[in-house]
């Protein structure tokens, strides 16, 4: 099966009606695909980061969160991650959601808070280890986001695995380009995107005894010579299942 899944040069001034997320309605057959609110939040996310060039990860990722109707997400990073913050409070903007920022100690979030705005309110900042909050206290994530770059990321990834909503979730690292191989045995699907992104859905139906459902899957990337667009496609094969322990 070969799906479009992401088109990286996409004008600032983009309107709903040209936007990738359109023509594909169900991005990698996730249930409940909004493709109204992944527009949205995409649009506000642009405009929040005041972009004068081409969309950057930020925006996908929180087309990604929105589409998908995510209720509670968490975002992982050593600090605060200015740019997924923003992202991740546009898809709750869209979907009357609530984002957790989860740091590794304690930072002065000011600035962030000035940056946000008016959604502001739909962000919470807490510090502690990630691993114990999404086995607790947010314990049912339905979108998680994972800098790479922290030294238990492997651990958040999995515990997130672990406690994610019974209805199901979206597992997001961002930064692992340069860290892929550590990421092999969870058969999470790579998008050379930004710095690299490793993306996994949780299916609700197997997540009580931690096994996840994937399709063997490779991208091609096809450049469009009249309009230097790059296409990134997924070709997948049957489901594979992998036993997930934490």
């Amino acid at each position: 099966m070969k799906q479009h899944f992401y088109t990286s040069k996409l004008a600032s001034n983009c309107t709903p009606r040209n936007l990738p997320f359109e023509r594909n309605k169900h991005i990698n057959n996730m249930a409940n695909w909004s493709p109204e609110n992944a527009k949205r939040a995409y649009l506000q996310a642009l405009e929040m980061a005041k972009r004068d060039k081409e969309p950057d990860v930020a925006e996908f990722i929180s087309a990604l969160a929105a589409g998908n109707n995510a209720q509670l997400m968490v975002v992982a990073g050593a600090g605060v991650d200015s740019s997924a913050t923003l992202a991740l409070a546009a898809a709750a903007h869209q979907t009357g959601g609530r984002v957790i920022c989860v740091c590794c100690e304690q930072i002065e979030t000011r600035p962030l808070r000035k940056d946000l705005g008016v959604y502001a309110d739909r962000v919470e900042f807490v510090v502690g280890d990630v691993r114990s909050f999404l086995l607790g206290d947010y314990k049912g994530a339905d979108f998680v986001l994972v800098d790479c770059h922290i030294s238990n990321a492997r651990e958040a990834f999995l515990a997130a695995f672990k406690g994610a909503s019974k209805n199901g979730a979206v597992v997001v690292g961002y930064n692992v380009k340069h860290r892929a191989s550590r990421w092999r045995q969870l058969r999470a699907s790579f998008l050379p995107i930004g710095e690299g992104l490793l993306m996994a859905k949780i299916d609700p139906n197997v997540k009580g005894n931690h096994r996840v459902v994937q399709r063997r899957s490779r991208w091609i990337v096809q450049v469009d010579n009249c309009t230097g667009e790059e296409h990134i496609f997924r070709v997948t094969s049957p489901h594979k299942k992998v036993q997930i322990e934490v």
